[in-house]
């Protein structure tokens, strides 16, 4: 109950509670609630079936006032009934309606039953049922009318798996969140309240599945003792439909077995690897199987001893598959040597390897063929590996964003690739389609807010529901999110949704626009860097990428450059590849473009890239005047903490408002930092004027070079 503790408590409104804050509604639309809801009646056998009946007593006691009637049967006119139809009598005669809506749907239904009015919270397992409470209470939150409701609801996509890229020290390897959720050092004893209100928030959105360590793993990951630790973690989990994962060291037969060798083909390893999947399910029965990052950025893999990824993962999969887990092997690699063009790489060690693969191996692919950029094309292993089950990885933590301090929504960026036709087959082919799983790389630490800010938790929840169902709508996501976390009301939830909406269309102008890509400082990636070069590898620089030189600017991937375009679709490949088709925000992404090139907007693209660097500043100045206008009414900036209710109408509380405009304070003055560094880098190496209006950045290149953050956060120690 570590949530509704939280409830007109002096920390109300400090984020913990997420979108799941279940204050009390108006008045009158409480009053209509109670009445069309009525009495309770709901099983409470299992785990899962406590889970949602404690969830529906929570937010119904928030909502609407007082805690609801709790009946053994419907008795009087109005029941809200949950169950399945082993657990309900009411719900069996819908058995077989309910068959098409798998394990984990549910049936959101008013009804008559017995010349009683009924609303339905029914599903075929408790899972379900669980997920059709949360459901009912977004509905409630965002004042949505309960008349004729009819839902029916199940995923589209298999597995919803978050994968946090923690280390057994506590260091959260691009986490921006504080310390790791996990104390290792307490558990298995102590199991922190606070992983109940994770799993909470996580089935609230559909998500089933938690991969607890970093991909960069250790193999103390598998020893006993960690193991004990994993098995504590997937005890809370479980009720919560929520089955643990953990990153795999492929070297581990070597460092916890002793074995001379993790050669895949070799008979001990497979003993070996055989053994540990025995031990861990005896631990873990529903453990859910493993994440692999191997051959790497120096991680161990096959190819070390002359075997291929599908030699690796098939191991892997083997000794998995008697238990039913799956090996979720990634495909985002470095060959020892530097290739023409890192964005071909994953496509051609994986593209001939389709079919190889066991059935209970899923290759888990990033959004994008480089590295989680502001923008990207689609990865093109999506629509090209029919005959393998594909996840789609995107980040969840900004790594390239602006970290936890800039507000940028990152679902118009999920959608943008979701949505992205791969023309497989030569026809219309969405990578929604083809997937059987997405992952999110988890921001989510110690910090109150889980995620390191306000609005970074938006990101969590659009990446859930987006992985439930993936041709959701990124605005009708964030408007639900809006409601529930700050207002329903529609004069708070519109300018928000519409500082949402434009976020990520901001950052991608005043760091990478029209397909400029990975200008980041090294290694830590806080701040610009476009005159980063050198090094062990001139992939790990920004010129690699960017190519700029006096005549013009940008990575040449046609058929005259790196030919990466020849690895999509002909159809896909054909738009790319002409410079009058490609779209402009992928323009210097495919193409080596003159400086002269003339714009759509009729600009030459030097001005059209100075314009956009500037925009993006004045896109954060407009979000912070959206913002300032929400601020809380004089007077009353402690209102909504006093009465644990939504703040006045029109308003945020004072407590959020205060740490929301304070990061885009600080967004400003970076976005103003990365528009000045950026065009007097690229100023120095065009040899152009500044076009008339733009602003000289106030400090020469040479100052903005000089720039040292050895302690950004997020890396290091």
């Amino acid at each position: 109950m570590a949530l509704l503790a939280c409830t007109g408590s002096a920390h109300a409104e400090d984020g913990y509670a997420l979108w799941m804050r279940y204050v009390p509604l108006a008045p009158a639309l409480a009053a209509d609630y109670r009445t069309q809801l009525g009495e309770v009646v709901a099983p409470d056998q299992t785990p899962t079936q406590r889970a949602a009946r404690e969830e529906l007593v929570r937010g119904l006691t928030g909502l609407l006032g007082r805690a609801p009637r709790m009946q053994a049967a419907a008795a009087g006119d109005h029941a809200l009934v949950l169950g399945t139809p082993q657990s309900s009598a009411l719900i069996a005669p819908f058995r077989d309606e309910m068959a098409s809506l798998g394990d984990d749907g549910y049936l959101l239904r008013r009804t008559r039953i017995g010349g009683r009015d009924v609303l339905l919270v029914a599903a075929r397992q408790d899972i379900g049922v669980l997920y059709g409470v949360f459901h009912l209470l977004r509905l409630l939150q965002t004042g949505a009318s309960l008349n004729a409701l009819e839902v029916r609801e199940s995923p589209r996509v298999r597995l919803r798996v978050l994968n946090h890229w923690d280390n057994l020290d506590g260091h959260v390897e691009r986490g921006y969140a504080g310390r790791s959720l996990w104390d290792w050092q307490t558990l298995p004893e102590w199991r922190d309240p606070r992983y109940t209100d994770y799993a909470r928030a996580n089935a609230s959105l559909g998500i089933n599945g938690t991969v607890l360590n970093n991909v960069n793993a250790s193999a103390q990951s598998l020893a006993p003792d960690y193991l004990a630790k994993a098995a504590a973690l997937a005890d809370v989990f479980r009720p919560y439909g929520i089955r643990v994962y953990l990153s795999a060291r492929f070297s581990a037969p070597i460092e916890l077995g002793g074995l001379k060798t993790a050669d895949p083909l070799d008979p001990n390893v497979q003993r070996w690897w055989r053994d540990k999947a025995d031990e861990i399910y005896a631990r873990i029965p529903d453990f859910g199987g493993f994440l692999v990052k191997a051959n790497s950025e120096g991680q161990p893999g096959p190819q070390d001893y002359g075997r291929t990824h599908a030699d690796g993962a098939n191991l892997l999969a083997d000794a998995l598959a008697p238990h039913g887990g799956v090996v979720m092997w990634r495909a985002f690699v470095y060959a020892h040597e530097v290739p023409a063009d890192r964005a071909t790489q994953a496509y051609t060690e994986f593209f001939g390897l389709d079919g190889a693969f066991r059935p209970n191996v899923i290759l888990q692919v990033k959004n994008g063929p480089i590295d989680f950029q502001p923008r990207e094309p689609f990865h093109p292993l999506f629509g090209a590996m029919p005959r393998t089950p594909l996840m789609l990885e995107v980040q969840i933590t900004k790594e390239y964003l602006g970290f936890a301090t800039h507000l940028v929504y990152l679902g118009p960026l999920f959608e943008e690739v979701l949505q992205s036709d791969t023309r497989a087959r030569g026809e219309r082919a969405t990578v929604a389609q083809s997937l059987a799983g997405m992952a999110g790389v988890a921001n989510i630490g110690s910090d109150r807010t889980w995620s390191g800010s306000h609005f970074d938790q938006a990101n969590w929840y659009a990446f859930g529901r987006l992985a439930w169902n993936p041709d959701q709508s990124a605005r009708d996501i964030a408007a639900d999110w809006a409601a529930m976390t700050f207002s329903p009301d529609p004069e708070v939830v519109a300018p928000i949704v519409d500082m949402m909406m434009a976020s990520r269309e901001a950052v991608v102008n005043y760091m990478t626009p029209l397909g400029l890509h990975h200008l980041m400082a090294r290694g830590h990636h806080y701040g610009p860097g476009p005159w980063v070069d050198g090094g062990p590898r001139a992939d790990w620089t920004a010129v690699y990428y960017h190519r700029a030189d006096r005549d013009g600017i940008g990575f040449d991937r046609t058929a005259r450059g790196s030919n990466a375009v020849a690895q999509y679709a002909p159809e896909v490949a054909a738009k790319y590849a002409d410079l009058a088709q490609v779209p402009e925000p992928l323009l210097l992404w495919f193409h080596h473009v003159p400086w002269d090139h003339r714009m759509a907007s009729g600009r030459p693209l030097w001005d059209e890239l100075v314009a956009r660097y500037s925009l993006g500043v004045r896109q954060v100045q407009a979000m912070q005047a959206t913002w300032a206008s929400l601020a809380p009414l004089p007077g009353n900036a402690n209102a909504s903490v006093e009465r644990g209710s939504a703040p006045l109408l029109g308003s945020i509380d004072a407590q959020r408002h205060e740490q929301v405009a304070a990061y885009l304070k600080i967004q400003l003055r970076e976005a103003q930092w990365w528009r000045d560094a950026s065009v007097a880098y690229f100023q120095s190496i065009s040899g152009r004027p500044l076009p008339p209006g733009e602003a000289t950045p106030p400090h020469p290149l040479a100052y903005y070079e000089a720039l040292q953050y050895p302690s950004a956060p997020g890396d290091g120690r």
